[in-house]
């Protein structure tokens, strides 16, 4: 934000202003670590301050993920890169404020935290709410991310209110299963949206392939005590992930779910930045748009 020359703003809610907002589901996440979490905000306006769209850029921002109580047997070590999605769109908020394009207003949003283990931790069978009011039954701690993305999506549909939403995250192996290490998938109910982020992805060298929302898979997220579960099971895990997530967004609003948990790790090189490019260029284009 500093050096953005004035086009970008930064707001970093704190645990009592997360508590105030009732974002249950992030902060649920946030208990078991000793570090407090911290909700980021950075908003970007055109000099001129003109404003076509505005639009919200939601990033998972897990700086570390143990599994929680189900706690992680293989590529534990490997989980600092589960902040790879917050990553993508703070280094594009920081692109997007060099480059200055006109006409758009963009939201970068973080909901940051660590998903660890202690006395206070969230345990299977209990139940969240999350800022919309909409409760959560916890089938398996390791499904963390999409619970601190569900206020993060609520945030920027509600209290923002961004005509529409991407949101990157390295949800889920089921994605990685699918297409490989190369390639991140996409979901969305929306055909146009769909086509932006597809010739984006050419344009920019980020491999994506869209993905099925397959309604009848929502069925596998009923729960007998909650509004929904955090997962189903594990067959169709990458989809059911997408169905959760759509809860938290207006039905009438473009929204995208983008799975980057394949190529946000290179193991010859580490991290790729995967995921900034597309961002970057998604955001870029939003102000040259008359809808």
């Amino acid at each position: 934000a500093e050096e953005s020359g004035g086009t970008i703003k930064c707001t970093i809610l704190g645990k009592e202003e997360c508590e105030k907002r009732g974002m249950g589901a992030y902060l649920g996440v946030a208990r078991g670590s000793e570090t407090d979490p911290q909700f980021i905000h950075l908003t970007y306006t055109p000099k001129s301050g003109d404003v076509k769209k505005k639009v919200g850029i939601v990033g998972k921002g897990l700086l570390f993920d143990t599994g929680g109580y189900n706690i992680k047997t293989a590529m534990m070590e490997l989980m600092k890169f589960d902040c790879g999605g917050s990553a993508a769109v703070l280094g594009a908020a920081r692109a997007i404020g060099e480059l200055a394009p006109e006409g758009v207003e963009a939201h970068f949003i973080v909901a940051a935290c660590e998903n660890m283990i202690n006395d206070r931790a969230v345990v299977p069978s209990d139940v969240l709410t999350a800022s919309n009011g909409m409760t959560i039954e916890i089938i398996n701690t390791d499904a963390e991310g999409r619970l601190t993305l569900a206020d993060a999506l609520v945030y920027a549909d509600k209290e923002v209110g961004c005509e529409s939403i991407i949101e990157l995250s390295t949800l889920t192996g089921a994605c990685m299963v699918s297409l490989g290490k190369k390639v991140c998938g996409v979901w969305t109910s929306d055909d146009d949206l769909a086509s932006q982020l597809a010739d984006v992805s050419k344009t920019t060298g980020d491999k994506s392939w869209r993905m099925p929302l397959e309604k009848e898979y929502n069925a596998q997220l009923e729960s007998k005590i909650a509004d929904i579960t955090n997962c189903g099971t594990r067959y169709g895990g990458a989809i059911t992930a997408a169905l959760f997530l759509e809860n938290f967004v207006s039905k009438k609003k473009p929204f995208a779910h983008i799975d980057i948990a394949g190529p946000v790790w290179d193991d010859k090189i580490g991290a790729t930045g995967f995921g900034a490019k597309m961002v970057t260029e998604w955001v870029s284009r939003q102000g040259k748009s008359e809808e």
